[in-house]
């Protein structure tokens, strides 16, 4: 029987650090990280880089880029109204949108944990992150347009208003001229005349089309054909036009319509002694009045025009419209890294408050808010970088006429480049002003991510 016997080899002793073969070895290491490093540098380098120092030197020559003007652009641009506004502008976004965003995210995370459908609910909030902002201005565009038939907003808007205070049927009413109705300052209409109990007055209106006339309007020939007692004062109130033409003015003709539903008063020395309102067919009258001479009236309230909503897009909205615009689409981003940060939350610390007699409010107040001090903060600044740069959605939802009172930084710096104003000098400085005021909160968030890595 024969043995072999194996000698065991160790394995090469690594180069001593300071040897000529380590020193190659780190050298060749190196080589080989930059160059897979040097595609993302180079395109770093003509994304970034080259476009930041370009637009620094291009900031200091004029508009055509051939004179070099110094500081001219920057002293212009704080003389500018117009980039004096969309600064003031720019203010209000980080003020305003980043803290709303927060708060909504915080309150809407911590109530999405109790929800037994708390994945769909958090799909259906992050959906319009899908959506571009361009697509997003088109939509909010066409949902705050004043017209109530086009815009979803101004439709909610008039329907709760005429659900309260009602509207006006006839709108385009009015009186045919020597027709024995005057006009006054305040819209309203009141007959030259005088009459007294035991008249008839026919009161006849035009400038309403026979389509917009209500359902239940009825022809008033026969309502003009009564006659009042001798302690009533009575009339109609109807449509002086015959449909297909014939018929005479200001005599109530047999195809012509009463106008439902206007109210009438009967006014004596000044003062409204009795109101009333026409039936169908246009018929009203006056019972238990005094002895003596009445003017009636029809209120101005009867030829009101319709209320139009709220002006979302005008000068004194715009700007607040356009921010709800951005809640909408960022508002599922900052719930979902809320809550990622709230599932980390120590639950034993929640469970001993609750143990100890706190309710809900103490708790989300004095424990889950401190513990997610950090995520909140993170969002914070995040969101302030991102509306800084925010142009999308105030170039596409702003009208023309009011595209100046909500220009901000980033849009200016478009219009005064490109969308009109041909001075890339001035334009540039605008950017190297943005970029300034974007670096503190970048170089923020980046050593809190540091600090949070350590």
């Amino acid at each position: 029987m024969t043995t072999t016997l194996v000698k065991e080899t160790s394995p090469p002793a690594a180069p001593a650090p300071g040897s000529a073969r380590g020193r190659r070895l780190r050298r060749r290491g190196r080589i080989v990280a930059l160059l897979f490093v040097l595609p993302a540098l180079l395109l770093l380098g003509a994304l970034v880089v080259y476009p930041v120092l370009f637009s620094v030197g291009r900031s200091f020559f004029d508009a055509s880029g051939t004179r070099f003007v110094g500081g001219e652009n920057y002293t212009e641009m704080f003389r500018d109204p117009a980039t004096l506004k969309a600064i003031r502008n720019t203010a209000i976004w980080v003020v305003v949108a980043p803290a709303l965003l927060t708060g909504l995210g915080l309150i809407l995370a911590v109530l999405v944990e109790k929800v037994r459908w708390a994945t769909a609910f958090k799909l259906l909030l992050f959906m319009p992150m899908a959506v571009s902002f361009l697509a997003a201005g088109i939509i909010f565009r066409l949902a705050y347009d004043e017209n109530p038939d086009k815009g979803v907003l101004n439709a909610a808007v008039v329907s709760v208003h005429d659900a309260f205070t009602g509207t006006s049927s006839y709108p385009t009413a009015r009186a045919r001229d020597g027709q024995g109705l005057a006009k006054d300052t305040d819209g309203a209409y009141r007959t030259r005349t005088s009459a007294s109990p035991g008249n008839a007055v026919a009161l006849g209106l035009v400038g309403v089309r026979p389509d917009d006339l209500p359902g239940d309007a009825r022809p008033a020939y026969a309502a003009a054909g009564r006659q009042a007692a001798p302690d009533e004062l009575r009339g109609v109130v109807y449509l002086d036009f015959t449909p297909g033409g014939g018929g005479q003015q200001g005599k109530v003709d047999r195809r012509e319509s009463g106008l439902p539903e206007m109210k009438v008063e009967a006014v004596r020395d000044g003062r409204t002694v009795a109101s009333t309102t026409t039936a169908s067919d246009g018929s009203f009258r006056f019972e238990g009045l005094s002895d003596g001479s009445y003017t009636l009236k029809l209120p101005a309230s009867n030829f009101a025009p319709p209320y139009e909503g709220v002006s979302w897009l005008g000068p004194a909205l715009v700007t607040p419209a356009i921010i709800g615009a951005y809640l909408w689409i960022w508002t599922g981003f900052a719930m979902v890294l809320i809550g990622a940060g709230l599932a980390t939350l120590p639950r034993d610390a929640l469970e001993a408050a609750r143990m100890d007699g706190a309710n809900e409010w103490q708790i989300f107040r004095r424990i889950t808010v401190p513990l997610l001090a950090p995520v909140l903060t993170v969002v914070f600044v995040t969101l302030v970088i991102n509306v800084m740069k925010v142009f999308d959605l105030v170039y596409i939802i702003a009208p023309g006429p009011v595209q100046e009172d909500a220009t901000v930084l980033a849009t200016q710096m478009w219009l005064v480049s490109f969308g009109g104003g041909n001075n890339q000098g001035l334009g540039s400085a605008l950017g190297v002003l943005l970029l300034l005021l974007v670096i503190p909160a970048m170089v923020f968030n980046v050593r809190r991510f540091r600090r949070s890595q350590r």
